[in-house]
């Protein structure tokens, strides 16, 4: 988006929305950056904890994925 708010042969008002659209991302970016900052500082103090969840698939069991009965003639 840089590249397009500071490209020479834009339009002002293609560089001006650019710009803002810009700002929105390097703000969100800034913010995700926090976000992981802190939840990487809380589960190194123990405030937060990592969380293992199991797989359950349904169609490696029989008793949940029964074979289709066969057709009536």
């Amino acid at each position: 988006m840089h590249i397009e708010a500071v490209r020479p042969d834009a339009t002002e008002e293609h560089r001006s929305t650019c710009q803002k659209k810009l700002s929105v991302l390097l703000q969100q970016k800034a913010d995700l950056s926090t976000a992981i900052d802190e939840l990487i500082d809380d589960i190194a103090t123990g405030r937060k904890f990592m969380k293992v969840y199991k797989q359950m698939k349904m169609y490696n069991d029989e008793s949940l994925n029964p074979r289709p009965l066969p057709t009536q003639k």
